[in-house]
């Protein structure tokens, strides 16, 4: 339970100190992407090497596969950072958890799934909860921010998706970490994003990395086992609302109208969607995806 609790907790956090540090330009969205990046290969990569789960080699075929997933890590991670720049924490993992959700069961029905009555009444929930949370008006989030978050939040989607066949989780995570990094040095040398650096920047990107990501990741799969699949969907509904909770407490964000009327309808969409094992024939991909891949945010 304190394990689950923790990782819980950090992938809150991710949103948190992405938000903290980019609301308030302490440090730009290349750079906090490549030090977040960076550091969380290294802690999981460490890890990884010392409970012997690294295998020595890629296996066959792996090196497309690792090239895929770390293209697929990087077009989440750089518009999640780009996004909270101008879009509150709570606001922006609603969106990104909603839109990694939705993508993950698009997916389910493009490789042939059926859509059970339960699961479409569920996305219908969600989605309108993100459409009422986003909509043009009063209280209104950033438009471009909400837009670069739900790209973000598909990419996730993709991401998790592709953690189904890609090997023990740890090291597959290690090594999608790690080939993310080149990606995010070509964005920071391009000079696409101007260049702003600070001090405090650099070790909210770090901890984000290293602690909230690597560390929490190294929670996560400590726990799983302990946690049924229903149960380790429901525990994630959390996330958002955890974010929501510590934007207010740490960053004064407001609890907007918009927020306390979405937000019941994107959780309650997605639990009636995800948390029961389909019973017809077929992929099974986002159940399998949404354990393995926790994060929205």
């Amino acid at each position: 339970m304190a394990l689950t609790f923790l990782a819980l907790i950090s992938f809150a956090l991710n949103s948190l100190l992405c938000r903290a540090a980019l609301g308030s330009d302490r440090i730009d969205a290349a750079n906090f992407t490549l030090i977040r990046l960076a550091s969380g290969a290294v802690v999981l990569l460490l890890i990884a090497r010392t409970s012997s789960r690294l295998a020595p080699g890629p296996r066959r075929g792996s090196t497309w596969n690792v090239a895929l997933s770390a293209v697929a890590l990087f077009f989440y991670a750089l518009p999640f950072s780009l996004a909270y720049q101008r879009i509150s924490a709570g606001t922006g993992a609603f969106v990104v958890f909603c839109c990694v959700q939705a993508t993950m069961i698009g997916a389910d029905l493009i490789a042939g799934g059926r859509l059970l009555w339960r699961e479409g009444v569920g996305l219908c929930l969600a989605l309108l909860g993100l459409v009422y949370l986003t909509r043009p008006g009063f209280e209104s989030p950033d438009p471009r921010s909400v837009l670069l978050m739900a790209g973000a939040g598909f990419f996730w989607g993709l991401y998790s998706l592709r953690g189904r066949n890609s090997g023990p989780a740890l090291q597959a995570t290690a090594r999608n970490f790690a080939a993310s990094v080149p990606l995010a040095l070509v964005v920071r040398a391009s000079g696409m994003v101007s260049p702003q650096v600070t001090v405090s920047g650099l070790i909210l990107a770090a901890v984000s990395g290293g602690i909230t990501s690597g560390l929490g990741y190294v929670a996560w799969y400590a726990a799983l086992p302990s946690l049924s699949p229903t149960r380790a969907a429901i525990v994630q509904l959390s996330v958002p609302p955890l974010a929501s909770f510590l934007g207010v407490l740490f960053l004064q964000e407001q609890l907007t109208t918009r927020l306390l009327v979405a937000a019941p309808l994107i959780l309650g969409g997605i639990a009636i969607a995800v948390v029961k094992p389909r019973v017809s024939a077929g992929p099974t991909v986002r159940s399998a995806a949404v354990v393995r891949d926790p994060e929205s945010g």
